[in-house]
């Protein structure tokens, strides 16, 4: 089993991708509380771990090149985000059919009985995320976040 934070991480990850990909190509303020849930900063001020962490997780998305964003409204939100070049192909692209069979039951994807642009739809990354968000299973999301964006990507 992952630690919590890193089953939280990948959660967060999923959550903004998918904000991101339904705004694409329009720059939107992508709020923490949006993705972590409401916070109370404390008597000084400042913001739980929780919210940290998920603020720092937006971050991290740009500093590894998968988002763009104007400036941060404090810690609250990113201002003017956009999801980059590299992730909109990749949340875009087929996912492999071993993936898709995971998250998706074979009842739902029956060949031959949707149209094709349908199918094609189905088999994304970004559906699979969407998929694994609405399942709220923390292992099924984690799994398919790091099949989208770490996995090696040669074979």
């Amino acid at each position: 089993m992952a630690d919590i934070h890193v089953e939280e991480f990948y959660k967060d990850v999923a959550i903004a991708l998918v904000q991101l990909y339904g705004a694409f190509p329009r720059r939107v303020n992508l709020f923490v509380e949006d993705i972590a849930g409401p916070d109370e900063p404390d008597e000084f001020g400042l913001h739980s771990k929780r919210h940290m962490a998920c603020f720092g997780a937006l971050l991290w998305l740009q500093e590894e090149g998968l988002l763009r964003y104007v400036d941060t409204i404090r810690q609250e939100a990113l201002d003017q985000a956009v999801l980059s070049h590299a992730a909109f192909v990749r949340l875009s692209a087929p996912a492999p059919a071993s993936l898709n069979q995971l998250v998706t039951p074979s009842s739902q994807t029956s060949d031959g009985q949707l149209p094709a642009s349908v199918q094609q739809d189905l088999s994304t990354y970004i559906h699979l995320i969407r998929t694994a968000l609405k399942s709220g299973h923390s292992g099924r999301i984690s799994q398919i976040v790091q099949a989208t964006f770490f996995a090696d990507r040669n074979g």
